[in-house]
This record gives C-alpha cells, structure tokens and sequence, in this order.
C-alpha cells in the first residue's frame, strides 16, 4: 500500500489532507522559503485535530542548510520542546559549506528526536555526490529522505530517484518530492516505485491544500 505525506503550513491544510485520505502531514511555516519551523501553538492545535501522523520541520531560517553554533542550538531546543507535543517524527537537514552531509551534527539531532523517526528533508538536493550522501544520511539514522533527486522538481529528478532506491535497497525510504502532483504521480511511480510520496497538494498558488488534488493523488497511487 502506498502512502502519501502532505505539506502543510496551516491548520486548514492539514484537516483537508487528512479528510481527503493523506496518511500524514509534514507541517511547517512559510511557505515563501520552502518551510520552516512552525510555531507552537499552531503545531498544539494541528496535534488536537489530526488522528494521521504528524511531523515537524525542525528549521530555523530560509536559505541555505549551513548552520551557525546559535541556530543549531536552536534546532536542538525546539526537537526537545516539541517532542513533548505528541507528534510522530522531525524532518530536517544540515550541510556542511562543502554541499556534503554534516554528519555530527545531524547525528546529534536524530539521537536527540529518538524514539521519534527522522527524515532528512530536500536539503539531500543540494549534495555534490548524491551516491554518498545516501551513505552518510543512512550512517546518521534518518528513516527518510525526501528529495526531488537533486533536480529543480521529481520529473527532471526522476532517474537519479530511481537509482536512489536501488542503493538504498530498503535500509532507508526514498520519498520523492518536489513538483509531484497528480498529473505526474502515476509515470513517476511507475519508474521510482517506491512506498512513500510527498505533495503540497497545493494547485491554485495560495498556501492552501487542494482536496481534490489529494484524492487525486491517492487514487493514481493504488490504481
């Protein structure tokens, strides 16, 4: 069975993916600069109303995935604080300046999220040899990795997703993401065929899910 995460950066978005059949949200803030970590409140209030799994991004600025020593400290103390909101995982990612894996760090944050899993976000898109950083990302113990296979979106991105399943060989999930909508999902699939997919689910430009689109998704996924 197939599943299918949705990104959501609002209260709203985040009931439509679960009515609409989503199996879990990734939440996050500002949608501007491709998310980061939302506030606490709105993650309370998404925890009261959703039954589906919810993940957190852990990120503290827009731009790139280098961190200063006061913004991972910062990561660290919001995967404590929000640890203790009963959510289902944490998704982040930090790069060294090189565009490799900065393996300490983001062992530091998986040990600090366990027993919760992690993914490793699209930062993966910004690797030089993608072939490593797979090693290095499963050697941190992530459970994840979305990626849009170091390309703009998962189409242009779709063979070096496909040869990411295959080096992974099931120790880790590839989840493909970026640009995947319902007109895509089914050749992509086809292809990639792995287990877990990533949308906005968003069609009209506004920061709001598209019912339609998540169901749409859903369906070419179990077709």
């Amino acid at each position: 069975m197939k599943k299918l995460e949705i990104a959501c950066f609002n209260l709203d978005s985040a009931l439509i993916a679960q009515n609409a059949g989503a199996d879990r949200v990734e939440l996050c803030a500002d949608i501007s600069v491709g998310g980061i970590t939302p506030n606490l409140q709105i993650i309370q209030q998404v925890r009261e109303h959703l039954t589906i799994d919810l993940y957190v991004m852990i990120r503290p600025r827009g731009g790139n995935f280098v961190y200063s020593d006061s913004e991972f400290e910062q990561m660290k103390s919001e995967i404590e604080t929000i640890k203790k909101l009963g959510v289902n995982g944490f998704v982040f990612g930090i790069l060294k300046e090189d565009k490799t894996i900065n393996i300490e760090q983001n062992l530091a944050l998986v040990e600090l999220a366990k027993p919760f899993p992690c993914t490793f976000h699209r930062a993966f898109d910004g690797v030089l040899d993608y072939k490593q950083a797979l090693e290095d990302v499963i050697s941190c113990g992530f459970s994840t990795i979305l990626t849009s296979g170091t390309f703009s979106n998962v189409m242009k991105g779709k063979e070096v997703l496909k040869q990411l399943v295959i080096q992974a060989n099931n120790r880790i999930e590839i989840m493909p993401g970026g640009g995947l909508r319902s007109t895509n999902i089914s050749e992509l699939d086809e292809m990639v065929n792995t287990n877990w997919y990533h949308s906005s689910a968003i069609t009209d430009g506004s920061e709001i899910a598209s019912p339609e689109e998540i169901v749409q998704l859903k369906k070419k996924l179990q077709s």
